[in-house]
């Protein structure tokens, strides 16, 4: 492409969770000249969530149209007919959950993407090696556009006699102890003069939802995963079962205490028994340094970027291919049959010639 031509990106999203992910690099292209689109499908996205100023294209002909340079995609799946680089900048860090087969979730290869945008060296190494056996996509470090918001770190006022704690579940029966928690949670919030902050996974059981929304005291604030940055700024510690934003919220280098964690690591506090979990607590805000050193040595593996540049470093590997430089050597697969699906879900059949 012409190095003097407008670069027209596509933020293709079909979750909550997209906003946050995109809303840095959407700052840095338009910052840099760019324009970018968002293309919202499905029905499990609130396109309320939208901006004033973000501009929307509202039929699959018209992203057709609009022939983006490169897409941005923090789902698992995008279509071969919108034209473009399709670039994966993940909607979470490396978590623990694995497929029934022992598969994690994190490193599935559905042969759609042209580039991922590893987030840390960890993540890295597995991605280059499966870059290696499948040939058809390149890897580039970059860390984690969503967390630009994080840094710098602010230091945490040692005078603040009120602690905070972020509460978070995710969605899924099987590592979810939203359930469980909640009388335990709602007697310490009653207990004790904590700040709690508590988000749910889009994907929750509504009643479990409604459950902690009907909270009503004026120390608990329910915080919607498009919002959850300053949130993190706020609390001291995270309390939480088996999800990636507890690798967000340890980029902060501040504790995390796990509950009947799916895999545990040395990086977090985790407790096995409900009727301990009280004293953890308690013990942990006393002394939030406790597992310091295991955090650092954890986050320098998964996201050691402190500078809040993730998303520049992304749009200048993306800028690499498009100069046609860092190509992989073979063509993505063709993809007949999650592609079939996609133009079935996007009403779209027309063909190229």
């Amino acid at each position: 492409m012409n190095k003097n031509e407008k670069k027209r990106y596509l933020f293709f999203v079909s979750q909550d969770y997209s906003f946050p992910v995109l809303r840095p690099l959407q700052q840095k292209i338009v910052m840099q000249g760019d324009e970018a689109k968002w293309f919202m499908y499905g029905d499990e996205i609130n396109i309320n969530y939208l901006n004033a100023g973000e501009e929307r294209l509202f039929n699959i002909e018209d992203v057709v149209e609009y022939a983006p340079h490169a897409v941005f995609v923090p789902g698992n799946v995008v279509p071969s007919f919108i034209s473009g680089l399709k670039v994966q900048v993940f909607h979470g860090l490396p978590s623990a959950k694995v497929k029934k087969s022992g598969q994690l979730y994190h490193y599935i290869i559905r042969g759609m993407f042209d580039l991922y945008c590893t987030q840390g060296p960890s993540s890295t190494q597995k991605f280059q090696e499966l870059a290696k056996q499948y040939g058809f996509f390149n890897v580039e470090e970059t860390g984690w556009c969503k967390l630009d918001p994080l840094f710098p770190l602010e230091k945490r006022d040692e005078n603040s006699k009120q602690k905070s704690i972020f509460f978070a579940s995710t969605f899924s029966p099987r590592f979810s102890k939203a359930k469980i928690l909640y009388p335990l949670i709602l007697d310490m919030m009653k207990k004790y003069d904590f700040n709690w902050y508590i988000t749910l996974h889009p994907k929750m059981d509504l009643s479990i939802v409604e459950l902690y929304k009907s909270i009503d005291l004026p120390n608990v604030k329910f915080v919607e995963s498009t919002e959850l940055i300053e949130s993190f700024k706020k609390s001291d510690l995270m309390l939480c079962d088996t999800s990636s934003i507890i690798y967000e919220f340890l980029t902060q280098l501040k504790p995390v205490i796990t509950f009947q964690t799916e895999k545990n690591a040395p990086e977090l506090i985790n407790v096995e028994d409900i009727d301990k979990l009280e004293e953890t607590i308690l013990s942990v805000l006393d002394n939030l340094d406790i597992n310091r050193e295991n955090i650092e040595k954890s986050v320098m593996q998964f996201h050691p970027y402190i500078d809040g540049k993730s998303s520049d470093r992304v749009l200048m590997a993306v800028d690499k291919m498009l100069e046609g430089k860092n190509m992989p050597k073979k063509k993505k697969p063709l993809n007949l049959i999650r592609n079939f699906k996609l133009r079935k879900e996007l009403g779209y059949w027309k063909w190229k010639i």
